[in-house]
């Protein structure tokens, strides 16, 4: 029952993502009802709702009086930076037998900050679950041999990686300086693919001499770029996943006088094209800071986001995201997990986003039939210009009664707990309610609030082989793989555009109106 429950809610979160049209109530309760199915063993403990805050039409928002506000030189409500753009590639595979699946990817990211740094991320992952699928037929072209089938996944993983930053180049120029630590996280990060080339020689014919050379030069490349930071940041990742899809296709019979069974005619294949499909995520990262000016710190990102995809040769997709990223003493927070003790949070940052695209795609099947058992062949690929929309606000938590509120929040204690909905960077700039809560008036009086649009362009291709098995019951076919194995590649270049702003202190009124992000303006991302 949750398994047929789970896919209901998948199909409602594709219309509703992809159409980025759903009402903010109705966004909030399909968030809940898909939490409460994978984690029914938890109840709804946990399970935050909420939305990601309008800000997506480039508007000011709340604010704005008619007139100019008073900014000071040094605003303490400026962020020190922002995100200029990102370079990022995906890689991965899913291994599929019976009901389980298997995957494991991994990813590369090159950012660019307006200070002047960059830094380079890369992240394996690894997870397990279980899949099952059901089809109908599509009574309108029963002669025509039509086809729907709706999917359901449900998968359980961990990850590990390591962060660099790339800093060394100082001076009053940032964006000098962006283009020389830029020069030196491309060639690290070119040296960690010949890192993994040369572990890839391991137990092949290649001499260990030769293989010994190529490590050294991948780490003596390293050591150039950046020798003491090697990595800055370790990080492990959790993942649980529940995706669904929708396919149409077309089957190919033989008549009975051709060599059909018993009168009936021969079952010879298929073709197939994925319509739409979408996920739901939630995500636990854990960084460990070694070094630079957050060593010794630990921090916790919980991340929530779904997504979609639509069309047979044109791609639209949507997604959106919550994240609530919190920062501890790392040596604090161990002592008091040995002791039991509550803990104290030191920084939260909330963002939100949610990006909407379209572009040329396509991802098609083929399969053959003998009996029961078939075997697909499929694959794809296309390309998608998108729009980010991102919204972000940053709490330092330097007293004891502002880190307790936000760890009670966190842990769903008091009043206002967490399981209520998340608090938007664009509602934190609005005068508080009469029923505003705590957290609420502490991210208006006290939170750096910041808004970024961003343009995109992925690439992406597909392929992918299946040996399956049905069982038929009148129009419903309940299907699974003996053995599948799946391919896809990505690569994404996220690109900041539109006017930068951040929320100043609190007007006349209550209101913090939107002005502009200098500190994120005085570089400019350097492109290929």
């Amino acid at each position: 029952m949750e398994y047929v429950a789970l896919v209901g809610v998948v199909a409602l979160v594709v219309a509703a993502i992809v159409g980025l049209t759903v009402p903010d109530d109705e966004a909030v309760g399909l968030k809940n009802a898909v939490c409460r199915i994978v984690h029914a063993d938890k109840g709804a403990y946990g399970c935050a709702s909420g939305e990601d805050g309008d800000g997506g039409d480039g508007e000011d928002g709340g604010g704005d009086s008619g007139e100019d506000p008073v900014v000071p030189p040094d605003d303490p409500f400026q962020p020190a930076k922002c995100l200029l753009s990102q370079d990022q590639t995906k890689d991965t595979v899913v291994i599929q037998i019976l009901f389980i699946k298997i995957s494991g990817s991994e990813q590369l990211k090159v950012q660019q900050w307006s200070d002047g740094t960059v830094t380079v991320e890369r992240v394996t992952d690894s997870s397990v679950g279980v899949t099952a699928s059901v089809s109908a037929g599509i009574p309108g072209l029963k002669d025509w041999g039509g086809s729907a089938s709706l999917s359901g996944t449900y998968t359980k993983g961990n990850g590990s990686g390591g962060q660099w930053l790339f800093g060394s180049h100082k001076s009053d120029n940032p964006q000098a300086d962006l283009e020389a630590n830029l020069a030196d996280a491309k060639a690290f990060a070119e040296a960690l693919k010949q890192q993994d080339f040369c572990r890839a020689m391991i137990g092949s014919p290649v001499s260990p001499i030769s293989q010994v050379g190529c490590s050294n030069n991948a780490v003596s490349q390293m050591e150039r770029t950046n020798p003491e930071r090697m990595p800055d940041v370790d990080i492990t990742k959790t993942t649980t996943e529940a995706s669904g899809g929708v396919s149409f296709g077309k089957s190919f019979k033989k008549g009975s006088g051709e060599g059909g069974k018993d009168g009936e005619p021969k079952d010879l294949g298929s073709i197939s094209t994925d319509l739409i499909s979408g996920s739901m995520t939630q995500d636990v990262v854990v960084l460990r800071t070694n070094t630079g000016p957050d060593a010794g710190k630990v921090t916790f990102v919980y991340t929530f986001s779904v997504s979609g995809k639509a069309g047979e040769v044109g791609q639209v997709s949507g997604t959106r995201m919550q994240q609530v990223a919190v920062t501890y003493d790392a040596a604090m927070y161990d002592e008091e997990v040995k002791n039991g003790q509550p803990h104290r949070p030191q920084k939260m940052v909330i963002t939100t986003s949610q990006e909407a695209g379209e572009g040329p795609g396509i991802n098609v099947g083929a399969g053959a039939n003998a009996g029961p058992v078939t075997i697909d062949v499929g694959g794809g690929g296309g390309e998608v210009e998108s729009r980010i929309h991102t919204e972000s606000a940053e709490l330092v938590l330097d007293n004891d009664a502002d880190s307790t509120l936000v760890e009670d929040w966190l842990r769903g204690r008091g009043d206002f707990p967490a399981g209520d909905a998340l608090p938007s960077p664009s509602d934190a700039a609005e005068a508080p309610g009469a029923d505003a809560g705590p957290i609420e008036r502490l991210l208006h009086d006290k939170g750096k609030l910041s808004r970024l649009d961003y343009k995109a362009n992925t690439d992406w291709w597909n392929a992918s082989l299946g040996i399956g098995f049905g069982i038929s019951a009148g129009q419903v076919t309940m299907g699974f793989k003996l053995f599948g194995i799946d391919i896809t590649h990505e690569h994404k270049e996220q690109t900041i555009t539109g006017d930068p702003t951040y929320a100043t202190a609190p007007q006349s009124g209550g209101t913090r109106p939107w002005v502009e992000w200098k500190n994120c303006t005085q570089t400019t991302p350097i492109t290929a």
